[in-house]
C-alpha cells in the first residue's frame, strides 16, 4: 500500500495568453521514486517542471511537497502568496537541472557549487566548501575545482550543474531534458551520474527523450501530449506495451 506521496500535483494548469500549456495535470510521486516524463515537443513537459518549483506560477491547481503547499499559505479559507524569502526556502527543497547549464561564467566550478548553500541557506564557507568538494567528487569533477565553465565540455558543465543542485540537499531532483543540449558523445557521462543518483534512492522527476535510459532507470513513465497526461504506469509496461495510441505513435517515431 502506498504511503503519503512526497509530491502531489493537483489540477495544475498554466496558460500563456489564451493558450493553455498545461491542462488539469495531476500526479503523485513517492519518496525514492524515479519518474520519467516523455512526450513530443510542445507537450508541456518543461512548463510542468517549472510550475512544480514555481519558476512559472500556475494559473490553476496546486503543488504540495512533503506536506507543504508550494507558494501559498492558507489564511482562513483563502490562499495567500508567500513572500519571496519564504518562497526561496521552499524552492531550495527542489534541485533543478536545466537543458542549458546556467552556470555563473565568472565563478569557478567550486564557487558555482557553493553559491546556493552560502547565499540562500546562509551556511558558513568552511562547511559549504567541504560539502561542495564531496558533491563534485560524486559527479566526477573533483579535478576541476578551479576551472571556469568556459574551460569545460558541455558534459562537464552539466555534471557541475548537478553537483550545484545536490549541494542544496534537496528532497527532490528535477531534470529538464538534461542531455538535450549535449553532443551525442557527451550524453553518456551525464546519464551515468543520474543513474548513480537514482541508485541512492533520490526522488527524481526527469523530462527526457532518452527512452532506453527511462526504461532502465525509471520506476514509472508519464507520457504527456497537448498539455495533459495521456498515459502513466510502470516504465516497462508503458514503454513496451503502451495502452494509448498517442504513446504508441510517439515511441514508434523516436525508436524508429
Amino acid at each position: 500500500m502506498r504511503g503519503t506521496p512526497l509530491i502531489t500535483i493537483s489540477g495544475l494548469g498554466k496558460r500563456f495568453g489564451s493558450h493553455w500549456v498545461l491542462r488539469d495535470v495531476s500526479l503523485e510521486v513517492d519518496a525514492g521514486e524515479v519518474v520519467a516524463i516523455l512526450g513530443p515537443s510542445g507537450a508541456g513537459k518543461s512548463t510542468l517542471m517549472r510550475c512544480i518549483n514555481l519558476l512559472e506560477w500556475p494559473d490553476a491547481g496546486v503543488v504540495v511537497v512533503d506536506g507543504e503547499l508550494m507558494g501559498y499559505r492558507l489564511v482562513g479559507q483563502r490562499l495567500r502568496e508567500l513572500p519571496d524569502r519564504k518562497l526561496r526556502v521552499q524552492r531550495a527543497q527542489l534541485g533543478m537541472v536545466f537543458q542549458r547549464f546556467n552556470l555563473f561564467n565568472n565563478l569557478t566550478v567550486m564557487d558555482n557549487v557553493m553559491e546556493g548553500p552560502r547565499f540562500v541557506k546562509g551556511l558558513p564557507r568552511h562547511e559549504v566548501e567541504e560539502k561542495a568538494r564531496s558533491f563534485l567528487q560524486r559527479v566526477g569533477m573533483s579535478d576541476k575545482l578551479k576551472a571556469y565553465p568556459s574551460q569545460l565540455s558541455g558534459g562537464q558543465q552539466q555534471r557541475v550543474a548537478i553537483a550545484r543542485a545536490l549541494a542544496m540537499e534537496p528532497k527532490v531532483m528535477l531534470f529538464d531534458e538534461p542531455t538535450s543540449a549535449l553532443d551525442p558523445e557527451l550524453v553518456g557521462e551525464v546519464l551515468q551520474v543520474m543513474r548513480e543518483l537514482a541508485e541512492t534512492g533520490m526522488t527524481m522527476l526527469i523530462v527526457t527523450h532518452e527512452v532506453s535510459f527511462a526504461r532502465e532507470v525509471a520506476d514509472r513513465v508519464v507520457f504527456m501530449a497537448d498539455g495533459a497526461i495521456v498515459e502513466e504506469g510502470a516504465a516497462k509496461q508503458v514503454l513496451t506495451a503502451p495502452r494509448h495510441e498517442r504513446t504508441a505513435g510517439f515511441l514508434a517515431s523516436v525508436l524508429g
